[in-house]
């Protein structure tokens, strides 16, 4: 009896939130496949999407350089974070983290109001860059911890932003209430030299019921009530930008698309600093970025495999495996999607491109645990993928020869 093996796998996954990065996921994946078929041929396609892992994926594949920089974290303490100098045809570029200065991870969970936290540390990772000679900025939105509109990270930049007796508002979302005026004078001179570029998911957006308050407030600890605070808080900044900031003009900042990226990051630098939001894989995997032409890599598989933390109703609202499975879709080649959960609405899945869903965990375990064990647990699920896959080539192959018969 002949059975199809596939002779050649593309592993492209994002990173899993607050736990694995997407080269470890691509990796960990990788050795499930080959404990299966030892010989098999695997590439591995780390995807960038903006979050934890973008500027070491980028300053990797283009043999830059991550540069390590000491930064104000989300909660007003200093963190360690990092930006990327590109080299090879995207030199001169620079990758901003936003995640490694800003990310939900950076927040300890008894401290977790997104309310207060700040964006200050990706303004100072943006002003390194500036300081270094990067003539074009790269910002990567994801994974943040913060929702005060970009206020902190224009700070950072030489803004104030100014209440209504002209007193320097504190940081963090919820201050931005009373947010009546902005003094841009002190802006880092550079600032006018450079191409700003959020790579965003833009469909996030700042205000109203989609707004990133509602949306994302209480996966970033909010309450009920903060929500609703920090909601009004943002529209208070959507109106003084839109009145006030000098490239609100023709710009949507209460709902356009990325507006609302990086808990309004893309709101505030695009109002204040012209930064252009778009779409982060168009950005990310571009040519002038990316040296390998990932379309290409997906055409010469057999199967793809892609991965994030969860896969749910959200996931084909831009995430990593969507964009996977849509370039597979017009390249014929099915996809198998490996998830840390499956949560609501995850079936929607199947109707852009992923053929088959499969969690990683076999057992209910408390989620440090999934955390700590989270590269095991992925090998482990890679394999069982693998064995089910090869029973389905057997039980079509002997199908195709009781019919022969």
């Amino acid at each position: 009896m002949s059975i199809h093996t596939p002779q050649r796998i593309l592993v492209a996954p994002s990173g899993f939130k607050e736990s694995l990065s997407a080269e470890v996921v691509a990796s960990a994946i990788a050795a499930g496949i080959r404990r299966v078929i030892p010989g098999i041929q695997v590439d591995e396609y780390p995807v960038p999407d903006g979050g934890e892992g973008t500027a070491a994926v980028l300053a990797g594949t283009t043999g830059g350089e991550l540069m390590p920089l000491m930064v104000t974290g989300p909660v007003g303490e200093a963190v360690a974070a990092h930006w990327a100098r590109l080299g090879g045809r995207a030199s001169g570029t620079a990758v901003v983290e936003m995640a490694s200065a800003a990310g939900l991870r950076l927040v300890p969970r008894d401290r977790r109001d997104p309310g207060r936290t700040t964006t200050a540390g990706v303004g100072e990772l943006i002003a390194a860059a500036l300081d270094d000679g990067a003539s074009r900025i790269i910002v990567g939105c994801g994974d943040s911890g913060t929702s005060d509109g970009g206020a902190g990270a224009l700070r950072a930049l030489g803004a104030r932003i100014l209440d209504a007796e002209g007193r320097e508002l504190p940081a963090g979302g919820a201050a931005l209430a009373r947010a009546a005026s902005l003094d841009l004078r002190g802006l880092h001179p550079r600032l006018g030299e450079v191409e700003i570029v959020l790579a965003c998911n833009v469909h996030n957006v700042l205000c109203g019921p989609g707004g990133v308050a509602r949306v994302f407030g209480p996966q970033k600890g909010a309450t009920p009530a903060q929500v609703e605070d920090l909601a009004a808080a943002l529209d208070a900044w959507a109106a003084l930008l839109q009145r006030s900031a000098p490239h609100a003009a023709g710009l949507d900042v209460r709902g356009g698309p990325g507006t609302g990226a990086s808990g309004g990051l893309g709101a505030g630098l695009a109002a204040v600093l012209g930064a252009r939001l778009a779409p982060r894989f168009e950005v990310l995997l571009h040519p002038s970025v990316a040296p390998v032409d990932l379309n290409a890599m997906i055409a010469a598989a057999d199967l793809v495999i892609t991965a994030e933390g969860a896969i749910d109703f959200q996931t084909p609202k831009g995430k990593v495996p969507a964009e996977i499975a849509l370039r597979a879709r017009n390249a014929g080649v099915p996809v198998l999607g490996l998830a840390g959960s499956l949560g609501a609405g995850a079936p929607a899945v199947h109707d852009i491109g992923i053929d088959a869903i499969a969690s990683i965990l076999t057992v209910p375990m408390p989620l440090e645990d999934a955390v700590e064990q989270g590269e095991v647990l992925l090998r482990d699920a890679a394999e069982r993928s693998m064995r089910l896959i090869l029973l389905g080539s057997a039980l079509s192959a002997r199908g195709a020869l009781a019919v022969a018969a």
